[in-house]
């Protein structure tokens, strides 16, 4: 039982710092696009800021909310 603990602690975290390194490679693609500005350190350091929060938020949250469900139950109703 303490295994599985342990197993899903790990998934947690490699999927929250994935989504962190996700984040933060999309946001520089989308700050060097739209503003063409040069990436520097301060640059990069605001995107990781930012990035965490929304990390955490789709891996707390949005993870462990079951939408085929929900929408399935939704669009029965009507």
């Amino acid at each position: 039982m303490k295994k599985d603990k342990w197993q899903r602690l790990e998934m947690v975290f490699e999927l929250l710092v994935f989504g962190i390194a996700v984040g933060v490679i999309e946001d520089l693609i989308a700050i060097k696009f739209a503003t063409n500005e040069p990436i520097t350190y301060s640059v990069v350091a605001i995107v990781v800021i930012i990035a965490i929060p929304f990390a955490v938020l789709g891996e707390v949250v949005f993870d462990r909310i079951d939408f085929a469900s929900l929408f399935k139950k939704w669009f029965e109703k009507k």
